[in-house]
């Protein structure tokens, strides 16, 4: 793995780790009626066509990135789903 790939590694953790404490606090509080609908979706959208592309390129560091922050929204969406007011 060259450095450039290592690059890509610390941007994709370092990024991905902002769903993170979303999520967390979400579970914690059980409230997530100030998180909208349409961001985890919208950025899923777009998360899978940088999923497509890395795949594409070859590129470890743009597919694990994107794998994990589509998982993410992926749970963001489902506690936004169970513990928001209907």
């Amino acid at each position: 793995m060259d450095w450039v790939e290592l690059v890509g590694f610390a941007g994709a953790i370092i990024t991905s780790a902002g769903f993170v404490p979303q999520i967390i606090r979400g579970y914690q509080t059980k409230k997530l009626d100030d998180v909208s609908y349409l961001m985890p979706v919208v950025l899923t959208i777009g998360m899978s066509c940088w999923l497509a592309y890395g795949i594409l390129k070859g590129s470890a560091s743009i597919i694990a990135a994107n794998i994990f922050a589509i998982s993410c929204n992926a749970v963001l969406f489902a506690l936004k789903a169970r513990y928001s007011k209907k």
